[in-house]
């Protein structure tokens, strides 16, 4: 029998990491933050609506306000631009006048739009633990390493690293250290083009699924052509000879909400709906992209839903304030337009930047208070924007 009399005293001194689950710490290098400091106004005031429209009144100018796609609708109204992550960084950058830019986003945009802006504006994220998980499972670290496992199996000569935009700033600088680029969903296969030219084989960061989807779908490859590293097994759970063979090391990350559509949602949705178009984003899994009649960036289904005749039918595979957003634009065209799943599921992190944090920000700067900025290191805004020039000079 053991003796409790004498057994050590257990250590219950919480971990770093177990802080930042806990909301209690913050990890700088991680898209996870945790803190907004200042006292947020009540989500029920019923006046935050004219508060938001009185406080950036008074910015006038000097506020550039840019808002996502999957924002919701309360946020969105304020916006004086909307888009992709990509687009929004580059229309901060057009705005050199705006002393403050407001991303209605998550951190990795954020950083995007501090790198292609000038030193004279702050870039601000109404709500620090607005993240993205995709972005979250590359880490500067784990990337370092798996190019250290590419050296020893001897191809990192022979591979140049495409990061999708979807990505932190410490990823994009890596990419452009090591004569890679940046893509986005709509480019993509211009940028494995162009890395192919550069060398043979690709290693893709940090979505699988955009990697696979467009190596396979739109250039031809075969999925025996592609291998999956996984920074948390050793090797990356792959042999020298693997990696030898590949054409495209696909990082083993994915798009949360991306990856919940499945073939059964597309099933369901064509037994449910006769007729119907399912149109799904490239960071879906392979199948359902095999699985949909069209495949596209969040620009192209906004585009084709435009130009869809009407009374047609479509079920999108994408976020859903987006798809909401656009079934009421579309309904006086009889287009039916519904979320391919049945389960609804926003993107809880781009969802954390809601009224009261966007009103709180607003108000601060008007009060002369600078909140939340995102700011990048001169070292890695050096070689994230190289990455970024790299991906504008495609053709």
């Amino acid at each position: 029998m053991r003796d409790v009399t004498t057994a050590q005293p257990l250590d219950v001194t919480p971990t770093p990491l177990a802080l930042l689950l806990l909301g209690r710490e913050a990890d700088p290098r991680s898209e996870r933050g945790v803190e907004c400091p200042g006292d947020l106004p009540s989500p029920s005031d019923p006046d935050l609506v004219e508060r938001a429209r009185a406080a950036k009144e008074k910015l006038g100018d000097k506020v550039f306000v840019l808002g996502h796609h999957y924002q919701r609708d309360e946020v969105i109204q304020f916006a004086d631009v909307t888009g992709d992550s990509f687009k929004l960084a580059r229309d901060a950058a057009a705005r050199p006048e705006a002393e403050y830019i407001v991303f209605c986003g998550v951190h990795f945009m954020a950083e995007s739009a501090d790198i292609l802006t000038t030193d004279a504006q702050a870039v601000v994220l109404p709500d620090l633990a607005a993240g993205c998980s995709m972005a979250d499972m590359a880490t500067a670290e784990q990337v370092a390493e798996c190019w250290d496992v590419l050296t020893e199996a001897g191809v990192a000569d022979q591979v140049v690293p495409v990061s999708y935009m979807n990505s932190s700033a410490d990823i994009k600088a890596f990419t452009g250290k090591h004569g890679g680029t940046i893509c986005t969903s709509s480019n993509a296969k211009k940028a494995l083009e162009w890395a192919f030219e550069q060398g043979e084989k690709i290693l893709f960061l940090p979505d699988q699924h955009l990697g696979r989807n467009t190596a396979v779908r739109d250039m031809g490859m075969s999925l025996d052509d592609c291998v999956l590293y996984n920074p948390h097994k050793p090797n990356g759970g792959l042999t020298a000879e693997q990696l030898r063979n590949a054409k495209m090391i696909l990082w083993r990350g994915h798009c949360s909400v991306h990856g919940r559509f499945s073939v059964e949602s597309v099933e369901d949705v064509r037994a449910r709906m006769p007729g119907v178009n399912v149109l799904v984003h490239p960071e879906c899994k392979h199948e359902v992209v095999a699985a949909a009649d069209y495949v596209g960036s969040t620009e192209y289904i906004i585009k084709a839903l435009e130009a869809a005749p009407r009374g047609s039918k479509w079920a999108i595979g994408t976020e859903l304030n987006l798809v909401r957003r656009l079934a009421n634009r579309f309904a006086d065209e009889d287009k039916e337009i519904v979320f391919l799943d049945k389960t609804v599921c926003f993107c809880s992190t781009m969802n954390r930047i809601d009224l009261p944090h966007l009103v709180w920000t607003l108000e601060s700067l008007a009060d002369g208070k600078l909140v939340n900025r995102i700011e990048v290191d001169p070292e890695t805004e050096k070689y994230a924007k190289l990455a970024l020039e790299r991906m504008l000079a495609l053709p």
